[in-house]
């Protein structure tokens, strides 16, 4: 798709919707925020609760380790693999549609997961929740970058970006309960009640946004190459440690160097295919023009490395805290919890620290604090570590994240045509998920 001269709106906005250009949000948009901020935490949060469930599920349902590897692979394969197509259909077909979509998917796959007798049904349970979650990140961000100017923006950001970093910090507390207080089945039907109130809160407050200049078209293989190219990628990375890089442990060849190579080389197809397309004028799945925005481009490479380091810590640090310094699985989550703590913290305090420092202050000074403390966390952890000391090392990180995280994805924004919001959220959230 060639970018026209002169962009004219996403989407008029009629006067019911919300007002989000002044200095100040009314009821409208705050409910509209909200709406947007829930829907992003569930699918978060989600994803970390059953990572602390994940022993007790093994034991009910009888799972093997092989079982269990699959179980947290294929939410991550799907979701993965269907980023950059969603977040493009959302430019499409309409953001606040997809927003929908993705949650009503979302919750029919939590009610069949928790009702799963066996590996099967919750594998491919998992599968279509990881599809669910693809349609609704995106198209909330997308949602955010076309509807919130202004102060309102920079409340906006704040409130994805702490759904972000603090709800997967709240996911180890809520599901370590869960699993050992109720039953691990409420790790995914909690998803229901919290899905129909968003649910509402999309029908009735969120203003519906799509690219009014594009034209109708497919491009089929950017589809199947960027499903390919990602999805082989991320096996690769997630099933090294169980197949090895080389060698299985029984001694025959490990797939992942093949879906490795594999993954990278239908990347680079899905390149040569997009810009031979854009050079022809045909409709394309991604512009990737975008990539020369300065803007852009630097905070997809700077959104790797918070994602990289904020969900390497999160999913590491309780196997430790469980498996070495012998906590349970709510204590675990109460340590995890100071984490979120730092974040929702100081995501309440960045609308007004953001009328004092430029957004690029915000985010060196966010990534700065999270390379200390993890550094500090990295040289002080061990077995006699205090749980005071951890939780303290742990808030401050959470802190630097609350910091990074909005700003950055605001700041990587600010210079994307509107109505290419979809498919930029799609791509930064692709790369995200790659950390």
């Amino acid at each position: 798709m060639t970018r026209p001269a002169a962009a004219p709106p996403a989407v008029p906005t009629p006067p019911s919707e919300p007002s989000s250009g002044g200095a100040t949000l009314d009821r409208r948009a705050w409910a509209a925020l909200l709406t947007i901020g829930f829907g992003v935490a569930l699918v978060i949060m989600d994803a970390t609760i059953v990572n602390v469930a994940l022993p007790v599920v093994m034991a009910d349902l009888h799972l093997t380790a092989a079982d269990a590897q699959w179980l947290n692979a294929s939410y991550a394969l799907v979701f993965a693999a269907v980023l950059i197509t969603v977040g493009r259909l959302g430019d499409l077909h309409g953001r606040r549609r997809l927003f929908a979509a993705g949650i009503v998917l979302f919750m029919a796959a939590s009610l069949v997961a928790g009702l799963s007798g066996g590996a099967p049904q919750l594998i491919v349970a998992r599968l279509v929740q990881g599809l669910g979650a693809a349609m609704v990140v995106p198209s909330t961000l997308s949602t955010l970058n076309a509807t919130f100017t202004g102060r309102a923006r920079a409340i906006g950001f704040a409130v994805w970006g702490s759904a972000i970093g603090g709800m997967a910090a709240i996911g180890p507390l809520l599901g370590g309960w869960l699993a050992t207080a109720v039953s691990w089945r409420w790790a995914f039907w909690l998803n229901i009640p919290v899905g129909l109130l968003v649910v509402v809160g999309i029908v009735r407050v969120v203003p519906e946004t799509r690219d009014a200049t594009a034209a109708p078209g497919r491009d089929v293989w950017g589809v199947l190459l960027s499903a390919v190219g990602m999805g082989g990628i991320v096996f690769a990375l997630i099933e090294s440690s169980w197949f090895g890089w080389t060698r299985q442990p029984s001694g025959a060849p490990s797939p992942v160097p093949f879906a490795l190579v594999g993954g990278v080389l239908a990347v680079v197809a899905f390149v040569v295919v997009e810009q031979r397309r854009s050079a022809a004028g045909r409709h394309v799945l991604v512009d990737l023009a975008l990539l020369r925005v300065r803007t852009f481009r630097a905070g997809i490479v700077a959104a790797l490395i918070v994602a990289f380091g904020e969900f390497g810590l999160l999913f590491t640090l309780p196997l430790l805290l469980q498996g070495t310094l012998r906590y349970t699985a709510l204590g675990t989550g109460g340590v995890i919890l100071w984490l979120a703590m730092g974040t929702f913290l100081v995501s309440a305090a960045l609308p007004r620290l953001s009328g004092r420092m430029s957004q690029r202050a915000i985010v060196q000074t966010g990534l700065a604090l999270e390379a200390v403390t993890v550094g500090g966390l990295a040289i002080r952890l061990s077995t006699s570590i205090s749980t005071l000391e951890l939780s303290l090392w742990l808030f401050g990180y959470g802190v630097g994240v609350g910091m990074a995280t909005a700003q950055l994805t605001s700041l990587l924004l600010s210079d994307v045509p509107v109505q290419e919001s979809g498919q930029a959220s799609g791509l930064q959230s692709t790369v995200r998920q790659l950390g």
